[in-house]
């Protein structure tokens, strides 16, 4: 009929079809970050491999791969390798899974794109505890003092979250970044009050206190192994809760979650995590903020994902850096600590800068 409108009528879909269709992209979503997570599990053998292969005198593959497997204490190359490129590697490892996972739990449960240990004063505390250990207490060795490392960084923990709690809103993350900093100025103050005093403390502090992978007792990696696992595991398990806290404390109980329930095992991981790798490696600092938001630029924000990749990425970073450290100032070497504060500057004025993703 003249006039009339033609009208377009697709084919009637099966019933069903948009349900399906969306199984499938989240089928293949899921994929490509299960194979993006493989390759960086790669990229991380690679790091590993290099770590063990790179640095001061003359080790070749054959001495590596004999020092793992089939070691020749006679053998100088194979020496060099298993005394000191191994345990470094290990403390490197350590490390980086304790830091990488810390800072994404921080950030998860602060909803704060800035925060990480040294934000938020776990690191500070771990330092002054340590500190006092080696004044006060009299300790030497670097295996006693992880004790020591745990207990700084649970009370910081515990002293910010206290701070940042006061007031009728709660534990907002304005609170606790502002808490979070005013307490590690006052922890570094006092630490610093004390090394002034003890010339003997200073010493031997300092070497522990720029951040280093070398030089490190093998009792005390044996000692945060457990540490590590346990909080690593319970940062991998906190996933889901920490999605549904980023929306927000209200949305996130009315979603069944509880949420001190979740703020109490975030904060039990990273003090775990935090402890053990401030107690190997020192306060490596801007790793456990720059690497999350790696993560998230191939994940996404789903924390169930981040928080894995995370784990894998930062021990990455920080492998490459102390290997990178060892070969710009041959014969000598940059402490990874140092490298990691260049290094981590440049995505921190980064974040600074992008207002939106800061805004709290």
């Amino acid at each position: 009929m003249s006039g009339t409108p033609l009208v377009r009528r697709d084919p009637p879909r099966p019933a069903g079809h948009g349900a399906e269709a969306e199984k499938s992209r989240t089928a293949r979503g899921r994929g490509a970050l299960v194979l993006g997570l493989l390759g960086c599990l790669f990229v991380l053998l690679l790091a590993v491999a290099a770590s063990l292969l790179i640095g001061s005198g003359q080790v070749g593959f054959g001495d590596v791969v004999h020092a793992v497997f089939d070691r020749d204490p006679a053998d100088k190359g194979q020496l060099v390798v298993h005394e000191v490129r191994v345990p470094r590697t290990v403390v490197g490892l350590l490390a980086g899974v304790g830091l990488g996972l810390a800072g994404t739990v921080m950030q998860g449960v602060a909803r704060n794109p800035l925060a990480d240990p040294t934000l938020l004063g776990v690191n500070a505390g771990a330092s002054l505890s340590v500190v006092l250990a080696i004044s006060v207490v009299g300790l030497t060795s670097s295996s006693q003092y992880i004790w020591f490392g745990f207990l700084g960084a649970l009370l910081a923990a515990l002293l910010v979250y206290g701070v940042g709690s006061l007031g009728r809103e709660g534990a907002t993350p304005v609170k606790l970044a502002l808490a979070g900093t005013a307490t590690t100025a006052v922890l570094q103050a006092l630490t610093n009050a004390v090394l002034l005093r003890d010339r003997q403390s200073y010493d031997q502090f300092r070497f522990w206190q720029v951040g280093s992978l070398s030089a490190r007792d093998g009792a005390v990696l044996w000692q945060a192994l457990p540490f590590v696992v346990a909080g690593g595991v319970l940062a991998l398990l906190l996933g889901p809760q920490l999605n549904a806290l980023s929306l927000g404390d209200d949305v996130a109980r009315g979603l069944g979650q509880r949420v001190g329930l979740v703020r109490a095992g975030s904060a039990a991981a990273v003090v775990l995590l935090c402890g053990a790798s401030v107690a190997v490696a020192g306060p490596i600092g801007f790793l456990g903020l720059a690497v999350p938001h790696v993560a998230r630029l191939f994940t996404g924000p789903d924390y169930r994902w981040v928080l894995p990749y995370s784990a894998v990425l930062a021990p990455t970073v920080l492998l490459l850096a102390d290997i990178l450290g060892r070969v710009v100032a041959r014969p000598g070497e940059v402490q990874v600590g140092v490298i990691t504060a260049g290094l981590g500057c440049v995505p921190f004025i980064w974040l600074v800068r992008r207002r939106k993703l800061v805004e709290l």
